[in-house]
């Protein structure tokens, strides 16, 4: 988090630590850690251009080209809206098409943004979390 806020003209605002359940990942997988993070991209900055720039943080810890979907990873960082910006690219999906979905997106997002509405959506963060009906564990570990 410490080099996102780098990324940032304001300090972050960041959730909690989440352990959850993997969702749709190969057999066999880990628990993983989610996050995450509110911040206010520079003057300039692009979704296209911030999506760059975690996807060489990404490699920077380690990440490599997927050999499965959703498999366990040392880091993913995904942009989950940029302002009202919507995307429909190769590249590129704004907001994430599945954020409002996923209790392990929902929950920490709740934390720090419990009254954001992501474009395409009618309802906020806290209202998406509460009719969510899902199996997956989430639960805070700091």
């Amino acid at each position: 988090m410490d080099l996102l806020e780098r990324l940032s003209q304001q300090p972050l605002r960041r959730s909690s630590f989440w352990r959850t359940t993997p969702v749709n990942c190969p057999l066999g997988s880990p628990s993983f850690v989610n996050a995450v993070v509110g911040l206010v991209s520079k003057v300039d900055e692009t979704p296209e251009t911030l999506l760059q720039k975690l996807q060489a943080l990404e490699k920077d810890f380690g990440r490599t080209a997927k050999k499965a979907m959703n498999e366990p990873r040392p880091l993913d960082l995904d942009l989950i809206a940029f302002g009202r910006e919507t995307r429909a690219t190769p590249t590129l999906m704004l907001p994430h098409p599945r954020a409002h979905r996923r209790r392990f997106v929902l929950e920490p997002l709740a934390e720090i943004a419990p009254d954001l509405v992501l474009p395409g959506q009618n309802q906020n963060v806290s209202e998406q979390l509460e009719a969510l009906r899902s199996l997956e564990i989430v639960q805070r570990i700091r």
